[in-house]
């Protein structure tokens, strides 16, 4: 999952950031209404967590843009208004959830995986493919009903290749959705983290590589190496 935080105090949305990193969320931060206008024509997002009261454009007008847009991106209003009226308001401009500072980390990451969940009806929290199962809320990967251990990376980039059901996803794809806007273009860092991933997995491999294309779940047992 990939987010969007608009949020213009810097130390709070570091630390939103960092902790979605550890919950295997990769996290982009707008500092002011136009970076984020500009962030959301550049990038694709599943989720944005808006700030209203921001320099620029405010997190309305982003929110407005967002439902314009037609992109379909949920939202979720993070805010220290906590009246009713202002919820109502934020409600009406077409934010998805609502959650009042301060708040809790793990409560924002709850909120998140719940929107994420119901962005599509057709993508259940546990996702079963070629033996695998992944379960998004407990972080839990198993094969063949054995417990699978892996990093949060690992995590990250098996949740979108089991997404694609079969399909090939690019390594541009994935460190899109799996890193964030500070991730180098020509790292190698999706080609290594695959391949720990697809020993972590362990034989018969279920990661394909395609070559020159990128990697898929191979549901016919007929993986290759890198």
């Amino acid at each position: 999952m990939r987010v969007l935080v608009v949020e213009d105090e810097p130390l709070m949305a570091e630390a939103i950031r960092d902790g979605l990193r550890l919950e295997a969320i990769a996290a982009d931060i707008a500092g002011d209404g136009d970076t984020a206008l500009e962030l959301l024509s550049l990038n694709g997002y599943d989720i944005a967590v808006l700030d209203r009261d921001i320099p620029g454009p405010s997190g309305d007008e982003v929110a407005a843009h967002i439902v314009s847009s037609g992109s379909g991106i949920p939202i979720l209003m993070l805010t220290a208004a906590d009246r009713i009226d202002d919820k109502a308001t934020g409600f009406e401009l077409g934010a998805d959830d609502y959650l009042t500072k301060p708040f809790d980390l793990q409560e924002l990451v709850l909120r998140l995986r719940a929107l994420d969940r119901r962005r599509g009806h057709s993508r259940p929290p546990v996702r079963e493919l070629a033996g695998l199962r992944l379960d998004a809320f407990r972080r839990e990967v198993y094969r063949d009903d054995r417990y699978i251990a892996v990093t949060r990376k690992q995590f990250a980039v098996l949740e979108v290749l089991m997404s694609a059901e079969g399909g090939v996803v690019s390594a541009e794809e994935l460190l899109e959705r799996a890193w964030d806007e500070n991730a180098d273009p020509f790292t190698n860092a999706v080609r290594i983290t695959v391949s720990a991933l697809r020993k972590r997995l362990g034989e018969p491999w279920v990661i394909a590589t395609v070559p020159g294309v990128g990697y898929r779940i191979d549901v016919d047992d007929s993986t290759r190496h890198d």
